[in-house]
């Protein structure tokens, strides 16, 4: 027989050392209560108003096909040519991309489940979407986005019904401080003249243009017109405008578009240099713009892509939409100081002893199946805390009421309900067995 094995303690319990802290990924946010709150209250303004205008709501992958963005956005824009996050998949080889924005991704869901076969479409998203920018205010790795598009209409009454949904967003969020800027970038054959005029001019001040202008100087001189750099600004302004060159229908597009708005009384601005990041853009486009965030003023832009769906392999078909920053429209309500609803429940229980718990949680759930919010108070594992502290938990909830499931008035199968907010200290009592009827009393003093 073996001799038994001598273990020490250290033996018994190996030493364990702690591990190593982990944190997010810079740009790359966590949205907390009670920030989440503010997040869906948001996101139920919108999917309100989104169903008065009959847009139906799509979910999307979060992860493409590279090419999608490639053939899309452009070869030669920023997002493809620096903020894509892509990678090759290490179990088949596909090129694949984080969505740095929405439309690609909608037009090639149109395109492979033919969802216009059946007529035109209505549609609104909501999600992340990726670039790998140097994070800022407003401007963020992973950031959020709520895009409205309409797919197989080309008449400009669609542009203005888009730009009236998202004015009217601006209206129930109370929102101030946001102007119209509106452009048109006419159909290929005149953005093509104007391209040959605009090249032609910028080469006349070469001396002027810095090393990324001269970059694109032949691969895509429409986008120098959005360049920041003081420098070049004289250069900017004095370049052929593209609403020039615009021929009859184009230009009719873009009055029609212009007059609804005017019906409406949407005030906007034309801005000719106006012509957005990406390439499959053509006539109508447009930003909203506010003054109050800095330089990351752009917090909704959009407007008509009607060669998109044929470049992602889909029959020829008209299609306009925008998308809006959520974390700029956030920051903006914010800002403006306007109240956001706090995440608070209409009653806090109260349970000073453990053997309250089986009537206290009953009592819970029938006010929560008649709507009532209701948060339980939880023990530590060794009692449930004293009376005191319960209520200075209570009342940091924000609740409008405590129920006190105390002794007293558990013998006489009742509860008690403390007001804690208009009318504090006000109490009375509620039969336990009758939670379902005064449920209704309750809400209405809410």
């Amino acid at each position: 027989m073996s001799e038994p094995v001598q273990v020490t303690p250290s033996q018994a319990t190996p030493k364990t050392t702690k591990a190593q802290r982990l944190v997010g990924v810079k740009g790359m946010n966590d949205i907390l209560p009670p920030d989440s709150a503010r997040w869906e209250w948001l996101e139920t303004q919108v999917r309100a108003l989104m169903a008065r205008y009959a847009y139906r709501n799509v979910r999307l992958p979060i992860v493409e096909p590279t090419a999608l963005f490639v053939r899309g956005l452009g070869e030669v824009t920023d997002i493809v040519e620096k903020e894509m996050y892509s990678f090759e998949d290490r179990l088949n080889g596909e090129q694949l991309t984080l969505r740095p924005e929405g439309t690609a991704g909608l037009v090639r869901a149109v395109v492979e489940h033919n969802l216009l076969y059946e007529g035109g479409k209505r549609l609104y998203y909501m999600g992340p979407m990726f670039r790998h920018e140097r994070p800022q205010r407003g401007r963020y790795r992973q950031f959020h986005q709520i895009g409205a598009e309409v797919l197989g209409f080309g008449g400009p009454e669609v542009d203005a019904e888009l730009i009236l949904l998202a004015n009217d967003l601006w209206k129930e969020l109370g929102l101030k401080d946001v102007r119209l800027e509106l452009n048109s970038l006419g159909q290929p054959a005149e953005r093509q003249a104007h391209r040959a005029a605009l090249i032609a001019h910028l080469e006349q001040h070469s001396d002027v243009l810095d090393e990324e202008a001269k970059r694109r100087l032949h691969s895509n001189p429409l986008r120098i017109l959005d360049t920041k750099n003081p420098a070049m600004q004289s250069v900017v302004e004095s370049a052929p405008r593209l609403l020039d060159f615009l021929g009859e229908a184009s230009l009719a597009h873009f009055t029609a578009v212009k007059a609804i708005l005017d019906a409406n009384g949407v005030a906007y601005s034309i801005n000719p240099r106006l012509v957005r990041g990406m390439d499959y853009y053509n006539l109508t486009v447009f930003e909203f713009i506010t003054t109050s965030l800095g330089a990351q003023g752009t917090i909704c832009g959009g407007g008509r892509y009607d060669y998109l769906v044929e470049q992602i392999g889909g029959k020829p078909s008209p299609a306009v939409g925008w998308a809006l920053g959520v974390e700029r429209v956030l920051e903006l309500i914010k800002e403006q100081g306007e109240a956001l609803p706090e995440l608070a429940p209409d009653v806090y229980a109260i349970i000073p002893e453990t053997a309250a718990l089986p009537v206290a949680m009953q009592v819970l759930q029938a006010l929560r199946a008649q709507g009532v919010t209701a948060q339980m108070h939880a023990g530590s594992g060794e009692g449930m805390g004293s009376m005191k502290s319960q209520f200075k938990k209570a009342d940091a909830s924000g609740a409008r009421f405590a129920l006190v499931f105390g002794a007293e008035e558990l013998a006489q199968g009742r509860v008690a309900v403390k007001s804690l907010r208009d009318g504090a200290g006000a109490q009375r009592t509620e039969s336990l067995a009758t939670a379902a009827d005064w449920a209704h009393s309750l809400q209405s003093s809410l």
